[in-house]
Formats: structure tokens, C-alpha cells, sequence
């Protein structure tokens, strides 16, 4: 009986003991910048694109088969820092030998409430342009561009842009 009792007060009181030293732990969602920047920066590939015309989607396009080499490679690095900055890097295969690493740089802009972000694809523009975010995890990205954001004439089409990162 003493061994039930002397195992009942030690047990309470370890429970007790914990129960006082719990914190409550409050889950912090990554937002839509921390998935795409990261903590500092993250660099991004654009890897395919497709097409939708009037509702007709043309396939996915790898990058590979509509660019030149020397540009299928290059890099978009998104940093967290407070000007949003966004470089656009040369990949391991240069247009020319005096071809700088770093082609240029910009800035972006995420709108949350619309799921836009505003950036450069110089490939396709060259202007920064509001793209749709359809699809945004730690490895993958689709952007969608619609041509009434581009052009004054209404046309039912767009075009779909997906980049992928290995970086966190």
C-alpha cells in the first residue's frame, strides 16, 4: 500500500513537473515569399512552359526545346531582403565568352491577397509583368501571364511558366 501510494504522489508529481514546463507551441505557416525566397535567397530554373489558347492547352514545353542553350540554363535568384532584390545569372553555358555571370538585376513584388508576383522573364518580355501564381511549393513554381495583362487587345490566351529550385 505505501509502495501504491509513494508511486501515485511521485508519478502526480511528475506529471505535474511537466505539465508546468510546457510551452505552447504555435504553428507559423511559410507564406508565399518564404516558399519562394527561402530564409536569404533562393535560385529558381525555369524548366517549361506551355501555352493555353482559348482553352487549348498546347503541352508542356521543356525550355530545353525552345531556347537557345545558352539561355535554358540560366538562374533567377529571389532574395528575402527588404528591396525584394532579383538576379538573373548566367548558366554554366555562356552566349559568349564576354558574356557576364550576372545578365542583370531587378526587383520583385508578391501581392498575397491575388497570389500575383511581379517579375522579369527577360526571355519573354524582358518588362516586369504580373504572373498568376498557379502552383508554389519549395521545389516548384507555375506562373501564369495573360495576354490581357500584356496587350490591350482581349485575346483568350496565356502562357504558363514553370521554374524549379533545389535550393531551400
Amino acid at each position: 500500500m505505501k509502495t501504491a501510494i509513494r508511486f501515485l504522489v511521485l508519478s502526480t508529481g511528475l506529471m505535474g513537473l511537466f505539465a508546468g514546463c510546457s510551452e505552447k507551441l504555435e504553428p507559423k505557416p511559410i507564406t508565399y515569399s518564404q516558399l519562394l525566397t527561402g530564409t536569404e535567397k533562393k535560385i529558381w530554373r525555369l524548366v517549361s512552359f506551355e501555352v493555353v489558347d482559348e482553352g487549348k492547352k498546347s503541352g508542356v514545353i521543356p525550355i530545353q526545346n525552345a531556347l537557345d542553350p545558352c539561355r535554358s540554363d540560366d538562374r533567377y535568384v529571389f532574395y528575402a531582403d527588404e528591396s525584394h532584390k532579383l538576379e538573373y545569372l548566367n548558366g554554366t553555358t555562356k552566349c559568349s565568352t564576354t558574356e557576364a555571370d550576372t545578365l542583370f538585376e531587378d526587383s520583385w513584388t508578391m501581392i498575397n491577397s491575388n497570389a500575383t508576383l511581379e517579375f522579369v522573364i527577360p526571355v519573354f518580355s524582358g518588362s516586369v509583368l504580373p504572373f498568376t501564381i498557379k502552383n508554389l511549393t519549395e521545389t516548384s513554381m507555375t506562373v501564369e501571364i495573360y495576354y490581357d495583362k500584356i496587350y490591350v487587345e482581349p485575346i483568350d490566351a496565356s502562357y504558363r511558366f514553370t521554374f524549379n529550385s533545389t535550393t531551400k
